[in-house]
């Protein structure tokens, strides 16, 4: 019995390492890129880091090895203007810095190399104070990527006219490269995302 106990001592952390190696082999890419699951807050800054809480999102892992998100903006937040003939929900500061809700059906999922889809429902239009009137084409679009379990963007412009009407392909996000223009950060009063 004795050496019975003592194979059974020996056999039991090679089962275990056996099946922690198992379970690593088939983990999801997005399992240790740094990717930040969970419950996170969106803040919006400016140039002297200032932050400006908007809202929060949850981030889910899926079975295909993306992420779905559910995204809440804070509408308390926000201040009422009436523009353009329609009201919208507006920060006020150096400029109208104006929340685009994306208004078509999408897959509200994004990956760590792929954050196109939280991009395009994170869309602004900013204005002067003493400017009247929406105006679409001065719209911003931040480019996020994922650093160190923290979403950061930079804000890029963009024509909100664009999606004024549908997509011809609502799964495939409609700003790409060529509709997306660079900035300088330093002209805009938030031109800074993070999500943590």
């Amino acid at each position: 019995m004795t050496g019975l106990s003592s194979i059974r001592w020996f056999l039991w952390p090679c089962v275990l390492l056996l099946l922690f190696t198992c379970l690593a082999a088939n983990q999801p890419v997005w399992a240790g890129d740094g990717f930040p699951l969970g419950n996170k807050s969106i803040y919006l800054k400016d140039n002297a880091g200032e932050e400006h809480p908007i809202g929060t999102v949850v981030f889910t892992p899926a079975a295909d090895e993306t992420i779905t998100y559910n995204l809440n903006i804070e509408t308390e937040r926000f201040k009422d203007f009436f523009l353009s003939m329609k009201e919208m929900k507006c920060l006020e500061g150096k400029e109208i810095w104006c929340v685009i809700p994306y208004p078509y059906q999408h897959p509200e999922s994004v990956s760590a190399n792929d954050l196109r889809w939280l991009e395009h429902d994170l869309l602004f239009m900013f204005k002067a104070p003493n400017e009247f009137g929406a105006n679409l084409w001065n719209g911003i679009y931040y480019d996020m990527t994922v650093e160190n379990g923290v979403i950061r963007g930079t804000a890029r412009a963009v024509d909100l006219n664009y999606i004024a009407s549908p997509p011809d392909d609502l799964p495939t996000p409609p700003y790409g490269k060529f509709e997306i223009d660079d900035l300088e950060p330093s002209t805009r009063w938030l031109p800074y995302i993070e999500i943590r």
